[in-house]
């Protein structure tokens, strides 16, 4: 069986190291001519992604990356202090969820994907792909095609394959916020190493941890109530972003002004973008997966984490039915109801991030009692303590 991989990003070499594990042989097709060096700002790679890279044998690069982050303190826009959530699982290993470069994320699971056997080819841009019934063949924009057994999406929030296996699918939802981060030296937090602090403003939302070696990385998330063009928000410079972050967070609790007028590197923004809901995530030999399938909002925290457990769940789910469209309808009863319930959590993260006067008194009233039920309960546990057995059959 021959695997045609769109998406050179994370889920797509995960993907192909999966299911060359499987006994599937997998090539990866990347639209861009280059890597995804300087992509991007960091994310958090929970503990349950990295337990699935353990599932595969490619977990150490990842870990050698950035830092622990066991743990996010929530603080009001007065700087009071609202609670504390774990951003780990338990597991016998002790794994703790770490903070990384989204660059040097896409490096690590790329090299060890050429390590373990994949190819990945780059600039090929998929245009179309036709189900002939007993295979797939993929047509890319420089004109040259490839025929697999099954096609797999790989490609992103903006998927092209999603629009392949249903015309009329959903587009992406705009959440109503702006992104961007950035990176300070020499301004002093009062936050342990590793440690996020993440603070809800009066007119945005702002988190920043501190890096081994005094470095802050931070974030903020603006609100934005209509959504920007193509590239409008990606197109604003560094220095005007820097005066516009200053003055939305002046008066709130934190060092976001300190940490964003001393920053030596600002990133471009991006609007946030949500797959909430899709209803076909196949058809035929064709699937969609990680992003392509559910984007939650960068909220969760989980993006990178679900589009690895993708990865490797869809490759034990080929391995175990032969079959195509028995092992994709297998891998969709196993996966849905996960990523449901993380895509809900993310969605209520994001109304409180942009709530109004009222919405944050009540925020604030009530966050601490949630908190100090929930934070390291069932939810926490279901998130972040998921575990793939590779080697288990699955039904």
């Amino acid at each position: 069986m021959r695997a045609l991989i769109i998406g050179g990003g994370i889920a797509g070499p995960v993907a192909a190291m999966a299911l060359r594990r499987a006994g599937v042989e997998a090539t990866v097709y990347e639209a861009h001519p280059s890597g995804a060096d300087g992509v991007g700002v960091f994310l958090t790679l929970g503990s349950n992604g990295i337990d699935a890279l353990r599932a595969i044998g490619a977990d150490a690069p990842a870990l050698a990356s950035g830092f622990p982050t066991p743990g996010i303190a929530m603080v009001s826009t007065t700087g009071k202090p609202l609670g504390r959530v774990s951003t780990t699982g338990p597991d016998e290993a002790g794994t703790v969820s770490r903070t990384l470069r989204r660059a040097d994320l896409y490096r690590a699971v790329r090299d060890e994907a050429v390590a373990q056997g994949v190819r990945i080819e780059p600039g090929k841009r998929l245009v179309t792909a036709e189900d002939t019934g007993d295979g797939v063949t993929a047509t890319f924009a420089d004109g040259t095609r490839a025929h697999g057994d099954l096609l797999v999406g790989c490609d992103g929030v903006h998927s092209t394959v999603r629009g392949l296996i249903d015309p009329g699918a959903p587009a992406p939802a705009y959440t109503g916020l702006i992104g961007l981060g950035g990176y300070t030296r020499g301004v002093p937090v009062d936050v342990a190493p590793g440690d996020y602090s993440m603070v809800f403003g009066k007119r945005g939302f702002f988190g920043y941890a501190l890096a081994p070696g005094g470095e802050v990385w931070w974030f903020a998330n603006v609100p934005r109530r209509d959504e920007p063009a193509r590239g409008e928000v990606e197109a604003i410079g560094a220095e005007e972003w820097r005066a516009r972050l200053a003055r939305l967070f002046e008066g709130d609790g934190g060092p976001a002004v300190r940490l964003v007028e001393q920053a030596h590197e600002i990133m471009p923004a991006s609007p946030m973008h949500a797959m909430v809901k899709l209803p076909a995530w196949h058809d035929g030999r064709m699937i969609v997966i990680g992003d392509a399938a559910h984007a939650p909002s960068p909220s969760s925290g989980q993006g990178a984490s679900l589009a690895i457990e993708d990865g490797v769940e869809l490759a034990r789910a080929l391995r175990d039915h032969g079959d195509v469209a028995r092992a994709f309808a297998a891998y969709d009863a196993l996966r849905r109801p996960r990523v449901a319930r993380i895509v809900k959590q993310a969605a209520r993260v994001n109304n409180n991030k942009a709530a109004g006067p009222v919405g944050r008194v009540l925020r604030d009233l009530l966050l601490p009692v949630v908190l100090r039920m929930t934070a390291d309960g069932r939810q926490t546990r279901e998130t972040y303590g998921h575990h793939i057995d590779w080697d288990a059959a699955v039904a």
